[in-house]
């Protein structure tokens, strides 16, 4: 994949999460492929292959929660709740913080495992390091304004 579609991608991603009604095996596997870095290359490990099973049995709930332990082990869920038709779910790094001091990733949505998922978009988001050096970046291209000159005196 192009890194011009990687970074659509998330977007792309979050609106569909937003539009889906429901969870299909297929737009499982999309989100897997477009977010999760750990699941396809694990060799049929043990976590990965009951992530598999679970889609196979379409336990999308219990699929979502397996792949934030698989793929985010240092984000727990901080909150689920249901209130008016919609799910509320908030994952946090430090659970134990109150949550006015603590970073929280929150998402909702009218099915438990879309409201999951979403979620664990967004903390994938937030948790992907920015592909920066330490050292800042030079230009290219040379200045046109300057030109090198021999200064020695060989008199």
């Amino acid at each position: 994949m192009s890194l011009l579609l990687e970074q659509q991608a998330p977007a792309e991603l979050g609106d569909r999460l937003r539009e889906a009604r429901c969870v299909t095996a297929e737009f499982l596997s999309d989100i897997i492929h477009a977010t999760c870095r750990r699941f396809p290359s694990m060799d049929r490990n043990f976590k990965s292959a009951r992530i598999e099973r679970l889609i196979e049995s379409q336990a999308w709930t219990d699929a979502a929660l397996a792949l934030i332990d698989l793929e985010l082990p240092q984000w727990q869920i901080r909150r689920l709740a249901y209130d008016e038709g919609e799910w509320y779910c908030a994952l946090s790094r430090q659970r134990e913080l109150p949550d006015w001091l603590d970073q929280s990733v929150e998402s909702r949505h009218a099915d438990l495992a879309l409201a999951i998922l979403s979620a664990l978009v967004e903390a994938r988001q937030i948790s992907t390091p920015r592909s920066r050096t330490s050292v800042p970046a030079v230009p290219r291209d040379a200045s046109p304004l300057w030109e090198a000159i021999c200064s020695d005196n060989f008199a």
